[in-house]
């Protein structure tokens, strides 16, 4: 035989060289929840190892992300008080304004986006305002743009809207232009799916509809072609980055998106995705490990540059041991 595919594959040095995929720990995003109260650092029940953090405890995780190498947030509020507009959103002293405030004061060097959503922040959990018991997608506009000013001028780098209302980017691209923030980014969540995988980020925001579901503006999983479109959308009203979300089972979408957008593509490998991946371990199913760092490899083997994901720390160490990157 002249073709011998496994010639290159005959020890660990070789096949680092001959690698497809390669991952930096400057691609890792890793996903902290900020809280009110004071002395808080609140294990997640559904997410084992993930907690949420007061203000003045958030700066323990900060420290160790940044001693791993990780040094990209992306932050999730968590208010005492919600109410019909989702007001803390965009509430200049709420709970994600203050927790920029602070981090960017001792954490300078690193790096914060914000969610940008009104479900954490409404008392009903939906993602925009209601008119009746429909989700009203222009109202809604305004105060996500809002939202996104208020996250900048306290100290974000860059903004993720997760709302999924048709138009949104255009509507945060323009009001950060209008307030002279043109050269802040823009990660949309452009191909979010109603996913099942969502449930423990649910409990952890405390943002769980009180009634139906979000499936009249998040997408039917079925759908491929839908997934292009909202890309190309988003890409065209001025998002920066483009994110697929879940990771694990839509990676199909992931490469197609990449292939046909000329931005960066994220992932987001979600609260499911976890859960799913702890509970075996500790039932002694899977090797840990292992499988993190398959996932991993598997959403940058499809395209993807940038990953959000709860194991990230684990993930930069897991690099520097030499098991994944």
């Amino acid at each position: 035989m002249i073709q011998r595919a496994r010639r290159l594959r005959q020890n660990e040095i070789l096949r680092k060289m001959v690698r497809e995929t390669r991952m930096d720990k400057s691609s890792l995003v890793y996903p902290m929840f900020v809280r009110e109260g004071e002395n808080i650092v609140e294990e997640i029940p559904s997410m084992e190892g993930q907690f949420r953090y007061s203000i003045d405890r958030m700066s323990e995780k900060l420290e160790s992300l940044k001693k791993a190498g990780v040094k990209s947030v992306i932050l999730f509020g968590i208010p005492d008080v919600k109410d019909e507009v989702g007001s803390g959103a965009y509430d200049d002293d709420g709970i994600v304004q203050r927790a920029l405030r602070a981090a960017k004061k001792d954490f300078s060097d690193m790096y914060f986006i914000t969610d940008v959503c009104m479900c954490e922040y409404t008392s009903h959990g939906h993602c925009g305002l209601l008119c009746g018991h429909d989700v009203d997608n222009d109202s809604t506009l305004e105060l996500l743009a809002k939202t996104a000013v208020s996250h900048v001028k306290a100290g974000a780098d860059m903004v993720a809207p997760s709302d999924m209302m048709d138009g949104r980017v255009l509507a945060i691209r323009n009001a950060l232009d209008e307030n002279g923030f043109t050269n802040t980014s823009i990660m949309s969540y452009a191909v979010k799916y109603a996913s099942s995988f969502y449930s423990p980020f649910r409990d952890a925001a405390g943002s769980a509809p009180s009634f139906g579901d979000r499936k009249s503006y998040q997408m039917d999983y079925h759908n491929r072609k839908e997934g292009i479109k909202e890309a190309l959308q988003d890409v065209e009203e001025g998002a920066d980055i483009i994110m697929v979300k879940p990771a694990m089972s839509y990676l199909d979408i992931v490469r197609e998106v990449v292939d046909i957008v000329d931005v960066p593509v994220a992932t987001y490998s979600v609260s499911g995705e976890y859960a799913m991946v702890k509970a075996a371990a500790k039932a002694g199913c899977i090797d840990e490990e292992k499988i993190v760092c398959e996932m991993a490899a598997a959403t940058y083997r499809a395209g993807s540059s940038i990953y959000l994901t709860y194991f990230a720390e684990q993930i930069a160490e897991y690099m520097d041991r030499g098991l994944i990157g």
